[in-house]
């Protein structure tokens, strides 16, 4: 297949890329560079693939590298964790829907005038931010509260003009929802507001990256957001990126919505004792509380059912495995100073 990904360069958007060129598919990114600036990868000069600088928003450009291509992966957006949500309210909600109305858009398009037989939609775990029964089904999202934050409305939005394409225009599609990916290239953003936790700032704005960069910089005791009781389930790019591909080469799953997931639950404390222990091994953890922020979930718990079953998915990196990766990488990115 001939695949548009947009958001390639991007922290989901790399893993896929390689993905997908590692299973024989041909790949054009779009990218602006505007969450880390400009990056290079490692296979920026594989014969099949073709990295377009660029804006999503941008309606003739997309048309342009989208109308003789099979699937279209909407995966760019202004994206970030807990501190972002609140630096970026209005962006977020704002930027993210003229995006999304733009690929669609685009879309529809091309599943007229081209090629296409289907759209790929990146949402996210937050359209359950306010979920009260665990673990979060496919359709909790229309039984459970809307979210709080814009971030998560506007995910959830994102899913209704996808259905809205499909009842009004038929456009095929497959919404995936990741769950906390975990991995290497998350730099800080470009945007972000500086933030103090203690004396050192977050670098990054999710957890993992954050916890394991104050550690690797000498905080002790290690602050954490809140008691460390909130649940999530840590998910490794490479998994996640395998379980968008192989959504895309299945026919079963047009016109479907996935969780992608690791079937693991971690609390946060659990996570700051392992980043520790890795980090100062044979000392006891010391840790201690900041207040968290007013959209840190408590929960979040999926249900990976439905992707084991039509997909054959299942997440199996350990947590151990992801953080060896990440501690090694942000180390070597302290030493460069791009952290």
């Amino acid at each position: 297949m001939k695949i548009l990904v947009t958001g390639a360069a991007g922290f989901i958007g790399g893993y896929l890329v390689q993905e997908l060129l590692d299973h024989g598919h041909t790949v054009v990114g779009i990218d602006n560079f505007s969450k880390y600036g400009r990056s290079t990868k490692s296979y920026d000069r594989h014969p099949r693939y073709t990295f377009v600088e660029g804006d999503a928003k941008d309606a003739d450009l997309l048309w342009k590298h989208a109308r003789d291509c099979d699937q279209i992966v909407a995966g760019a957006a202004k994206i970030g964790g807990i501190s972002y949500f609140h630096t970026f309210a209005y962006d977020l909600i704002a930027e993210n829907e003229r995006i999304v109305a733009t690929t669609l858009d685009t879309a529809i398009r091309a599943r007229r005038e081209g090629r296409l037989e289907r759209v790929v939609v990146l949402s996210s775990s937050m359209v359950f931010e306010n979920a009260t029964s665990f673990p979060s089904r496919e359709g909790d999202q229309f039984r459970c509260p809307p979210p709080s934050s814009t971030y998560g409305f506007q995910k959830l939005a994102c899913e209704y003009f996808v259905k809205g394409a499909w009842e009004q225009y038929k456009l095929p599609y497959t919404i995936l929802r990741p769950f906390n990916c975990v991995g290497v290239g998350e730099k800080r953003a470009l945007a972000d507001e500086e933030i103090l936790s203690g004396n050192i700032r977050l670098a990054m704005s999710h957890v993992v990256p954050d916890l394991v960069q104050k550690l690797l910089r000498g905080q002790d005791p290690l602050r954490i957001l809140g008691n460390g009781s909130q649940i999530r389930h840590y998910t490794y790019g490479g998994d996640l990126a395998r379980g968008i591909r192989m959504a895309m080469e299945s026919p079963a799953a047009v016109g479907e919505d996935f969780n992608l997931s690791s079937a693991a639950s971690t609390t946060v404390r659990e996570l700051a004792e392992l980043i520790w222990r890795k980090i100062h091994p044979g000392e006891e953890p010391r840790i201690i509380q900041d207040p968290p922020f007013p959209y840190d979930v408590q929960k979040r718990i999926p249900d990976g059912t439905k992707a084991q079953e039509v997909l054959g998915f299942e997440a199996k990196t350990p947590l151990g495995v992801m953080l060896d990766e990440v501690i090694d990488w942000i180390r070597e990115q302290i030493r460069l100073g791009s952290i």
